[in-house]
């Protein structure tokens, strides 16, 4: 599987990586992050899109081989990567937003850290 990501307002980095598909891909909601509290915070998860209407798009997640970590954990979302934001904060997904961020992919070692959609 090949995850592309261009350089955009939600993340400025931009990802051309390929990774050995080892499970199916399954869409993801929340995802628990280990940054800025060392016991983990849950927060919501979205794709982001190059769609300017919808912007948001679903986040997966995927058991993969990677050449460096052996396996893992690919959450991967749309053209533009993913967005993340608290569990508590209730807004809108918005690039303006001061309580959430944009990434280009995460690398999970567990799905213990990941909830998936029902």
């Amino acid at each position: 599987m090949i995850v592309e990501v261009e350089s955009n307002d939600n993340c400025e980095a931009s990802l051309f990586a390929r990774f050995k598909e080892v499970g199916l891909a399954r869409p993801v909601v929340q995802v628990k992050l280990f940054d800025r509290n060392p016991a983990g915070e849950w927060y919501w998860i979205t794709g982001w899109s190059d769609d300017a209407q919808t912007q948001t798009c679903h986040a997966y997640a995927q058991l993969v081989e990677d050449s460096g970590s052996g396996l893992t954990h690919l959450v991967y979302g749309g053209l533009y990567g993913l967005r993340f934001k608290p569990i508590n904060v209730e807004e809108s997904w918005d690039l303006d937003s001061p309580h959430q961020w944009g990434e280009a992919y995460l690398s999970l070692s567990s799905d213990r850290d990941l909830r998936y959609e029902e």
